[in-house]
């Protein structure tokens, strides 16, 4: 099949307010700055993807970055595949993660927007597979006790039955009294998670959280630092309690690493930083070959469709961040993701008159 070619790449940089304010141990997220990214191919093909830069600070960066690979794209067919293997060794002497990664994956996301559109699929279908209703979790702040009952009970009447926290409060007893109060808000039968954002150093950690052994939690979420594999491992084996990792992975080497040095129980790559869609699949193959079931961090339209491909996935993390500008988000039936077969591509398309409100 002959595929279509590259005419250009248009951005758009947008600031859309987070309510309520999502706070974490390490900062605020007030805002969700975000670069909005159109590829449009030959025929008027446009495909769409979202880059999150986590601070304002890194969008105009990005954004340069990703209106510098035009020149690089433009006139080449529609080969995701090949178009990311292409501009990852251009990049090979600076190195493809941090912004350079960003830029990348988005560009990536795009590109196999484009072409599930091209082939008027849904990109889980373009990629092998039909969709699945993941079971959805829905996310509160570090918010102190109450705060976070309230939410965490209002994810559940929205239908979710999973809810998770952040924690890391200055001692574990504060820890305990919202993870206790979470508890008694949402009942015995829904799956409470827990993320410490890095926040802990490795001489506390195992002490810590072995006092959170007995509150039967899912999971608890990188205690430390990301990359440190040595010592979450040693972590993973002395407590009782899974832990989780993956969402600061950068690329499939880094997710190769951890499992190498089996730091964690469960996965959970972030589809920008480990690559875009491309990264993702090679991803899911080092986690099935590692026997790790797989979550989603951010992203909830295109991680729909990517986990629909791996045969260990296990929960979609659900975030309504950027909702304001999305024509159609991501809709959550029963607790589970439901993707719209006639919808075709990742379900990213833009919310025009939102994208010029928040525009910067």
């Amino acid at each position: 099949m002959t595929l279509p070619a590259i005419d250009y790449i248009s951005i758009e940089t947008v600031l859309v307010p987070v309510n309520p304010p999502h706070r974490t141990a390490s900062g605020v997220v007030e805002k969700s700055p975000l670069v909005l990214i159109d590829i449009g191919c030959e025929g008027g093909l446009v495909g769409h993807s979202v880059v999150f830069t986590y601070t304002p600070i890194a969008l105009k960066p990005v954004a340069k970055l990703i209106a510098g690979f035009e020149d690089l794209l433009t006139g080449n067919e529609l080969n995701p595949a090949a178009l990311n293997q292409m501009l990852l060794k251009r990049m090979r002497l600076i190195g493809s993660q941090g912004l350079v990664g960003m830029a990348i994956a988005g560009i990536d996301m795009a590109l196999w927007d484009a072409l599930a559109r091209h082939q008027n699929l849904p990109l889980c279908q373009l990629l092998g597979s039909e969709p699945q209703a993941i079971k959805a979790y829905g996310g509160t702040g570090y918010d102190g006790e109450l705060d976070t009952a309230r939410q965490a009970e209002a994810w559940v009447k929205k239908g979710f039955t999973g809810v998770k926290a952040k924690i890391g409060y200055p001692t574990v007893a504060e820890d305990l009294r919202v993870i206790r109060a979470m508890r008694a808000a949402v009942g015995p039968d829904v799956d409470l998670m827990v993320d410490y954002n890095q926040s802990l150093l490795p001489t506390e950690a195992i002490s810590r959280l072995s006092q959170l052994d007995d509150e039967d939690l899912l999971w608890i979420e990188e205690p430390i630092r990301a990359h440190d594999y040595i010592n979450t491992a040693r972590i993973k084996n002395t407590i009782r309690t899974p832990i989780q990792s993956g969402e600061n992975w950068w690329g499939p080497e880094d997710m190769q690493l951890a499992l190498q040095a089996d730091a964690s129980d469960y996965v959970m790559p972030d589809v920008m930083k480990i690559g875009g869609v491309t990264g993702w699949q090679k991803a899911v193959h080092l986690a099935e070959g590692a026997g790790k079931q797989v979550s989603s961090h951010l992203w909830p339209e295109v991680s729909a469709h990517l986990l629909s491909i791996g045969s260990t996935s296990h929960r979609l993390e659900y975030v309504d961040w950027w909702n304001p500008i999305l024509a159609e988000p991501l809709v959550i039936e029963n607790g589970r993701c439901a993707i719209d077969l006639n919808t075709v591509g990742s379900g990213v398309a833009w919310n025009e008159t939102a994208v010029q409100r928040y525009r910067v």
